[in-house]
């Protein structure tokens, strides 16, 4: 039986607007890449390499989800890219300073969707 934390989770999920699931996948980018560093640091490499599959899994997703139609697009799936690439060399090292490099792009991915999507809120439909 699930907890409740996953419960709540899941109903987050469900209920959530595509902006929101994007916030919710650049939070959980953030907060696995910090559990790889603190694994890696405490040299629990099992876990490490676990929190930072979940990591290229996220990126996999955000890669999904891009609308390829759109310009902008062609240049996130070069840094999503990037990201996977420099993920894969994080967990074959076990080097927390490529994971902290991965971080630090979610964490400004993040930032400015929500930047975003604040802005959006504020527009004119139809604009």
């Amino acid at each position: 039986m699930a907890n409740p934390a996953q419960i709540y989770q899941q109903v987050q999920v469900k209920t959530a607007n595509p902006g929101e699931l994007t916030l919710m996948l650049y939070n959980g980018g953030i907060r696995f890449s910090k559990e790889a560093i603190l694994f890696i640091e405490k040299k629990e490499m099992d876990k490490a390499h676990a929190s930072i599959l979940r990591v290229q899994e996220i990126i996999n997703e955000l890669d999904a989800s891009l609308d390829r139609s759109i310009t902008l697009s062609e240049q996130f799936i070069l840094m999503y890219d990037y990201m996977r690439r420099r993920t894969i060399e994080a967990n074959i090292k076990k080097d927390s300073e490529i994971i902290k490099e991965v971080e630090g792009y979610f964490v400004e991915f993040r930032d400015t969707w929500k930047e975003v999507m604040r802005l959006s809120k504020h527009q004119p439909e139809g604009q």
